[in-house]
This record gives C-alpha cells, structure tokens and sequence, in this order.
C-alpha cells in the first residue's frame, strides 16, 4: 500500500538586479531569451521538448531528461499556466512537476518587478502543494534561487550585447 501525503510550503526570493523592469521581463517573456537559462542543469539533464504561449491562459511545458544526480534516467515534465501577466511589472503562473509520470508538486507562483535605484526589485513568492514525500519545499527554493541565478546572468549577458 502506497502511503500518501501532502505538505504545503511558501517560500518567498527577494533580490536586486542591475537590469530594468523591462529588461528583466523580457528574459522570462521571449522564448529564445528564457530557454537561455530556464531548464535544469546543463551538466545533469537533456532538453526533450520546449513550448512557451506567454500570454494570460497561454501554456508553458520543458521536458528534459536527467542524465545524473538523484532523478539519473529519469524524465521530468514541467507544465505552467500564466494566470495573470502585467507587462513589466507581474507575472503570476501556476504549474505542476512530474518525474516519469509521479506526480511531484502543484504550485502557484507570482513575479513582481519594480524600479529600485538603477535596478530592479525583483521579489518571487511561490505557494507548493508537495505529494507523497517526492519532493518539498527545501529543495524547491534551492531550485528555484539555481533558476534565478541563471536568470541574472542571462539578463547580464542581454544586457551587455545590447550595450
């Protein structure tokens, strides 16, 4: 018998980027710029399958396959609604995780973007439903703050090319 549970977490990542709001909104709005940093990673998985509708309703799914770590031979399916999109200021998202076909999490996620200085103040506060153990809210911020830095660096290199 399988024993099944769930655990609820809030986590919240607030950090100050050298980049616009607009500059920022831009690497998670252009599939091009995102797919540059928005995927596990490099030296642990292989991208299978990307799609990106960046629009309110519009879908999001990245597939990949991890070649090493914890989840080696595995596939991990990511599946993300835009509920809310406010160009340059909020992007608010929910999405589910799976590994193969386990169920892992459902969450609920907001982006929010304001002038800071010479920056951004750039603040993401994620609402997790984990399931069965799999997965929890730890190691999702982890992931997640890995995502982010990732994020900062695209915007530095977008920035700099522009420059």
């Amino acid at each position: 018998m399988t024993i099944r549970s769930t655990v609820h977490g809030t986590f919240k990542i607030e950090m100050n980027i050298e980049a616009s709001p607009e500059q920022i909104f831009q690497v998670f709005s252009d599939p091009a710029a995102k797919s540059k940093w928005f995927a596990g990673p490099p030296d642990q998985c292989t991208e299978l399958h990307r799609e990106m509708d960046f629009r309110v309703g519009g879908k999001e799914r990245l597939s990949a396959k991890w070649d090493k770590g914890a989840h080696g031979g595995a596939v991990s399916h990511c599946d993300l609604t835009y509920m809310n999109i406010v160009p340059n200021e909020r992007i608010v998202y929910a999405y589910g995780m799976t590994i193969d076909e386990t169920p892992l999490s459902s969450s609920v996620a907001s982006i929010e973007l304001t002038p800071s200085g010479n920056g951004t103040r750039f603040v993401l506060t994620e609402h997790g439903i984990y399931f069965d153990g799999q997965d929890g809210v730890a190691g999702r911020e982890q992931g997640t703050r890995g995502l982010l830095e990732a994020m900062r660096a695209a915007v530095a290199s977008e920035t700099a090319a522009a420059a």
